[in-house]
């Protein structure tokens, strides 16, 4: 990509309602951002942190965008409160998350946005479907995906090969 866009990787999660079409409804909104060039496998995940829930949804989707950080993160924000995300609780249950996973080599650590996201590298439920999408993933300091999923439990991540978001069209 040499026309100044960056691959940007964002992670997605919904586990109240139509989690499904809320994930799918995410990758379409996307496609504001630039070119959505991949979509992982849909996993099915025990949540993290937080209080007692249900099991996540989630999925990476990979854009090519000429995007900032900063406008791609508003972009995930807007997006999730299409869906009615609320942030009342802590890692609470939420109708849609949409994380800024990375964002190719550029690292930012400002009060309102971290890139990459600060604990991608240890949930597996971000790691497993980055990588099932980008077999050489890795973040900026050269850490590779791979590798950091040999250290992680994936006992709480599920393939569901009964669910799959589409890629959106491309036009002409």
């Amino acid at each position: 990509m040499n026309d100044g866009r960056r691959r940007a990787v964002l992670g997605l999660g919904s586990n109240i309602g139509d989690r499904l079409a809320h994930l799918q409804g995410a990758v379409a909104a996307l496609t504001d951002a630039g070119r959505v060039v991949a979509v992982s496998p849909v996993y099915e995940t025990d949540p993290v942190g937080g209080p007692e829930q249900a099991d996540f949804l989630n999925a990476v989707v990979v854009v090519d965008t000429d995007l900032s950080a900063h406008a791609l993160l508003d972009l995930a924000h807007a997006t999730e409160a299409r869906f009615a995300r609320v942030r009342d609780q802590r890692w609470g249950p939420r109708t849609l998350d949409v994380d800024l996973v990375a964002m190719g080599d550029e690292v930012i650590d400002e009060s309102e946005i971290v890139v990459p996201h600060p604990r991608a590298a240890e949930r597996a439920f971000v790691l497993v479907p980055w990588l099932a999408v980008d077999g050489e993933a890795a973040f900026p300091d050269g850490r590779r995906v791979t590798d950091l999923l040999a250290g992680l439990d994936l006992g709480g991540v599920r393939l569901r090969a009964d669910l799959a978001l589409a890629l959106p069209e491309v036009g002409p």
